[in-house]
């Protein structure tokens, strides 16, 4: 086992993915951020929350998206259904997709087929906390990256929220 952020760099590492947010939408009139369930609205949450505070009187828009049925590997086992809860259009807005980890990429092409069902965005962005470079199977790369870390296949990546840390097994 091997700790990748501390709490301290976490908390750190958040903050910083919140700011690289505020700097690439200056005016995030038109910017909605979107938690994928379940792992990545923890990290969500918290830049979110980043951002309302930085700038109080502008109204962040925030949904979290359930990409259950949208999975390909749903047809092999069956799966617990999370709640989506997206209160606004994203119709020709800029989108910034939050996950915690980024591994083969699956994850994020069915939550790019779950968000179309809610209209056609102008732009998808991905936010991530963690990035498992070298293990991507499909040509997905993040816009914004907390850390990059080389890992070998057998390796996992936990984001332990409980204990505000990221581990390496």
């Amino acid at each position: 086992m091997k700790i990748i952020l501390d709490p301290y760099q976490l908390n750190l590492t958040i903050q910083r993915l919140a700011y690289e947010i505020i700097e690439r939408h200056s005016d995030l009139s038109n910017t909605v951020l979107i938690g994928i369930q379940p792992r990545g609205v923890f990290l969500s949450d918290r830049i979110a929350a980043h951002i309302r505070k930085l700038y109080p009187a502008i109204d962040i828009k925030y949904g979290k998206l359930d990409i259950t049925f949208y999975r390909d590997d749903v047809r092999n086992e069956l799966h617990a259904a999370n709640k989506t809860d997206i209160p606004f259009s994203i119709e020709e807005k800029k989108v910034i997709l939050i996950d915690d980890v980024l591994h083969k990429g699956r994850t994020i092409r069915a939550a790019l087929d779950a968000l179309l069902t809610f209209g056609r965005p102008r732009q998808v962005e991905l936010c991530i906390l963690i990035d498992r470079r070298f293990s991507r199977e499909l040509p997905i790369q993040p816009d914004y990256c907390g850390k990059a870390i080389d890992s070998i296949i057998s390796q996992k990546v936990t984001v332990e929220w409980d204990k505000e840390e990221v581990v390496l097994y």
